[in-house]
């Protein structure tokens, strides 16, 4: 396992810095949190910008669109862009960090050629159209039927939690085309355009007044076979390739940017004279080893999905469930750090608090987790 950085990379590190340094301070000012038509606005008009610049798609083949980069090149991508305070890829999240890796990885050419490079130019947005409200921890269980009608599936059921189907163009789509096959078996991969006929979507309001969530039904839906990825009923196995990507390296820029709020949590401690309580910095600085070695996790995974194809391992189920834990950890220290201020819902510490509570949910649930580490890592048998 290389933890290192060779010189190229350090060189494609400067290059970045260099670049990031001339490009943040000619962005325009953050939109409004409830402005959605906004936020999509900016957040594709900085990926276009990465587009221009050469830095999207840098772990994507060549011939999904990307710059078939390694993954170490776009891990120091995802630090060097948290660390300047870039822009995350806010709505085009889905798009970036699940069904595009998902397509690149599962589609065929024409698919790739297809639905690729409208998202690494920021032209189009997707979203996640999983979960349902009976089929969340056991996604398995998931009920939206799929019924094959010549050259289309005619789709309906519900899906909950989705996010940005709000400003959306796609939905990676997962259905039940098999009723009488073994759950497991019975899934397809579908990518849904959000402008067909017999879509509704109602936002959901979260705890933290946000509403990038979404109910999604689906009255007799047309989806062309065409936009099947992967083999009918194999979507489940297509399914887990997604989720390796959600696990494993979605939320790397995520630990970079806990790692830039615990500092500003110990000079807030600092200035108020909460420092000066021992149980405090000590508290502090656990959190500081656990969020260093989360990173060196993540570059061990990283290391590992080097040498099998660029798809992330079993290793990001350990880094998800310990991950989620400690961003709740390092919330609640800031709590006992703002003191009466952690009640302002106008600071974005507080906001980030609320956020973190999704984050044992988000992604498969941490008894999942604990599953899938039990099961795939320590080779222990399947609970009954």
């Amino acid at each position: 396992m290389d933890l290192a950085y060779t010189e190229a990379e350090e060189e494609f590190r400067g290059r970045l810095r260099e670049w990031l340094a001339a490009a943040l301070p000619g962005l325009p000012a953050k939109p409004s949190p409830d402005d959605w038509p906004a936020r999509r606005a900016y957040d594709t008009a900085w990926q276009r910008m990465l587009y221009d610049a050469g830095y999207a798609g840098l772990h994507w083949p060549a011939d999904a669109g990307g710059q078939g980069a390694t993954p170490t090149q776009h891990l120091i991508f995802l630090e060097e862009t948290e660390k300047a305070g870039a822009p995350y890829v806010g709505a085009n999240f889905v798009g970036l960090l699940h069904a595009g890796p998902t397509i690149a990885a599962e589609g065929t050419a024409g698919q790739r050629a297809r639905w690729l490079p409208p998202v690494l130019r920021g032209d189009q947005i997707w979203c996640q159209g999983f979960s349902e409200p009976d089929a969340g921890s056991d996604l398995a269980a998931l009920r939206t039927r799929a019924v094959r009608d010549g050259d289309d599936y005619v789709v309906t059921g519900q899906k909950i939690w989705t996010s940005h189907a709000e400003v959306a163009d796609w939905c990676e789509l997962l259905v039940r085309t098999d009723p009488a096959a073994p759950k497991h078996r019975g899934i397809s991969w579908l990518a849904m355009p959000m402008d067909a006929p017999g879509i509704t979507v109602r936002p959901l309001r979260t705890l933290a007044g946000s509403t990038e969530f979404a109910e999604v039904f689906l009255d007799e839906v047309r989806v062309p076979v065409r936009n099947r990825v992967g083999a009918e009923n194999d979507g489940w196995r297509v399914t887990m390739v997604t989720l390796s990507f959600e696990r494993g390296t979605a939320f790397v820029g995520e630990v970079v940017a806990c790692r830039r709020t615990l500092d500003a949590l110990a000079d807030e401690a600092r200035r108020t004279g909460r420092w000066d309580d021992p149980v405090l910095r000590r508290r502090l600085g656990r959190l500081n080893a656990e969020f260093r070695a989360l990173w060196r996790l993540t570059q061990a995974n990283v290391s590992e999905s080097e040498r099998t194809g660029g798809v992330p391992g079993v290793g990001g189920s350990v880094f998800k469930l310990r991950y989620s834990g400690v961003r709740q950890e390092l919330y609640e220290a800031a709590a006992e750090v703002l003191g009466a201020d952690a009640f302002d819902v106008d600071r974005e510490w507080v906001l980030d608090r609320l956020s973190s509570l999704s984050y044992t949910i988000a992604a498969g649930t941490s008894q999942i987790q604990r599953n899938i580490v039990a099961e795939r890592i320590l080779g222990l048998p399947k609970g009954r």
